[in-house]
């Protein structure tokens, strides 16, 4: 398998690609399904596999799994801020940075998977509240420029896809 391929098992996003609305439907499925898919791709993995990195100088498995808990945490807090307030400006993070703490090193994975299914609930409550109007709502990001609420969950739908395969296809390619 080339270096392409798992780096980016599901293939790479990008903000500026075309799309259509009429795909929030499956967007918001993708999402709803995120939690469980997670769980499945870990569960019954030992500490020393969940301490593999998923490609050569990659995250291991454990640092995946925080750096969604993390990714949704931030990502959550977006396009909130752009229904309730005039094009707000929000805040990266240092994901390889955050990866490298302790907590995302070493700790256990439930209160992630945890984090990760609650966050995934509360915004598709809040998602499904959304009028036409509000996916429209624009912030505006330091490096990707002005983005709308729609652009966010187009985002975190791949993002846990692309994240969750990181997992299923290590396990595939080791035969666990």
């Amino acid at each position: 398998m080339d270096l392409e391929t798992i780096r980016y098992p599901v293939g790479r996003f990008d903000f500026k690609a075309p799309f259509r609305s009429e795909e929030r439907g499956l967007w918001l499925a993708q999402l709803a399904a995120a939690p469980a898919n997670l769980r499945r791709a870990v569960d019954g993995l030992t500490d020393a596999q969940l301490d593999t990195p998923y490609r050569e100088g990659g995250w291991t498995l454990r640092q995946v799994v925080h750096h969604l808990a993390d990714a949704h945490l931030n990502w959550y807090i977006r396009p909130k801020l752009a229904v309730t307030e005039d094009l707000p400006m929000t805040k990266p993070y240092a994901e390889q940075l955050w990866s490298e703490l302790a907590d995302a090193r070493t700790a256990p994975l439930e209160p992630s998977l945890r984090i990760f299914e609650g966050v995934t609930e509360r915004l598709l409550v809040f998602q499904h509240s959304l009028t036409d109007a509000d996916w429209l709502r624009s912030f505006q990001h330091p490096e990707w420029g002005p983005l709308t609420v729609e652009d966010v969950i187009r985002g975190m739908a791949w993002h846990v896809r692309h994240h969750t395969a990181h997992i299923t296809e290590l396990r595939r390619r080791m035969g666990w």
